[in-house]
């Protein structure tokens, strides 16, 4: 029986991994991104990120909210957030397209009124360094 050891290892393995869909967002990069869609604005806006998954919180950006996924299948996560105080919460559907092009339906409430809104994001290069300041 101890020839079946390695096996068990192995199965085992595979069960727990089955069991933990990857997200879909594991396809995706970070780095400076283009962001259309958003309310009011005339052009899209490029940002620079760190971890694809925050654009779920787009509508609070910057503000201190915690995130859980909801969800994982096929290519969407669900994305639940809550802020600090009375900042607001929001719930996002993030659809990988492809790695570099995802859709993001948000919606929730921020500074006490209620948003939805559909935006588009495409990965559109690496995140811009720093120029290193000059001795004079």
């Amino acid at each position: 029986m101890s020839w079946m050891k390695p096996f068990l290892v192995v199965a085992g393995s595979l069960a727990l991994m089955g069991a933990q869909p990857v997200s879909p967002l594991a396809q995706t990069q970070p780095g400076l991104w283009e962001i259309d869609g958003l309310p009011g604005a005339k052009a899209p806006m490029k940002q620079c990120v760190a971890d694809v998954a925050s654009l779920a919180q787009f509508e609070h950006r910057g503000k201190a909210c915690k995130a859980k996924v909801v969800s994982t299948t096929g290519s969407s996560t669900i994305i639940e957030y809550h802020c600090a105080a009375a900042l607001g919460f929001g719930r996002s559907e993030i659809e990988v397209i492809t790695p570099r092009s995802l859709r993001i339906e948000t919606q929730g409430i921020s500074e006490q009124l209620p948003f939805r809104y559909v935006l588009q994001a495409r990965r559109v290069g690496d995140c811009p360094t720093q120029a290193t300041a000059s001795r004079h």
